[in-house]
């Protein structure tokens, strides 16, 4: 890109940033016009009915700080793990539910989902996958959250969705390719993958949504930061990845539902 078609880009980016006419965008919305919201997840009939159904263990005990203050002073963002060391399930079951675990429902028809992320309108249009690579009893692969499976409980369901590579070494070329040439996103117990379901936010707010759902972004990926940190585990949140590449492996379309956002996970080294 030349220097003037740079400057341009980042003038209309600036402009995306500006808060949008939100009484207008919701005049035209589909929730305007009374048609029905959208599921609140994506469940087994989204993805394969043959997929098992995994329900993780109670998260009770995992959490190691009992001081908030302490805990945000000691988040921060670790790239350097110990790629022997194994990942509890329970401790993978806290952070999947403490950014999309859904805790009630509000609203006519149920069309508000409450979650312990905060999410404009409740529309919480975030789905999170994780590429497991070394967590405690779960084979190597590609798995979904299924937050619809555990309504109002402090449980997480997931599902082997695909086997994201043969072995160790080709896993390693699979997720640094996919992470944008990020090779120690490899040593990772696990790297979550939050993807975006965008009709969810856009029957409420139609062309205003986009730069809201960017923002929730942000309070999801914090609430698993804040997890990891809390069970003495290391975590990096990734804006940066291969999005063709990240898109194929979910075997998610690239429109409807395309990949916003990851994080890596494990014990972190010093």
């Amino acid at each position: 890109m030349s220097r003037a078609e740079v400057q341009n880009q980042i003038q209309n980016n600036r402009k995306f940033m500006h808060c949008p006419p939100f009484e207008g965008a919701m005049d035209e919305s589909d929730q305007k016009k009374g048609l029905t919201h959208p599921p609140h997840a994506k469940s087994l009939t989204d993805i394969q009915s043959s997929a098992e159904v995994i329900t993780l263990p109670d998260f009770d005990d995992v959490v190691l700080h009992d001081s908030y203050t302490q805990l945000l002073d000691t988040r921060r963002s670790r790239r350097a793990y110990f790629a022997d060391e194994t990942m509890a399930q329970a401790q993978l079951a806290f952070m999947l539910w403490s950014a999309i675990g859904i805790q009630d429902f509000r609203g006519p028809n149920d069309a508000a989902s409450l979650r312990p992320s905060p999410s404009g309108g409740a529309r919480h249009p975030f789905n999170l996958y994780i590429s497991v690579r070394n967590v405690e009893g779960l084979e190597p692969g590609l798995y979904l959250y299924l937050p619809l499976e555990n309504v109002g409980k402090k449980r997480v369901a997931i599902a082997h969705v695909a086997s994201l590579a043969e072995d160790a070494d080709s896993y390693t070329e699979k997720i640094t390719h996919m992470m944008a040439g990020q090779k120690w996103t490899a040593r990772a117990a696990a790297v979550i993958i939050a993807t975006c379901s965008a009709y969810r936010a856009e029957w409420r707010y139609s062309s205003a949504s986009h730069r809201v759902m960017l923002i929730d972004l942000g309070h999801l990926g914090q609430n698993l930061m804040l997890s990891a940190t809390s069970m003495g585990l290391g975590s990096c949140c990734l804006a940066a990845f291969n999005q063709k590449v990240c898109d194929e492996a979910l075997g998610v379309d690239g429109l409807e539902e395309y990949t916003v956002y990851a994080l890596s996970v494990g014990k972190a080294r010093d």
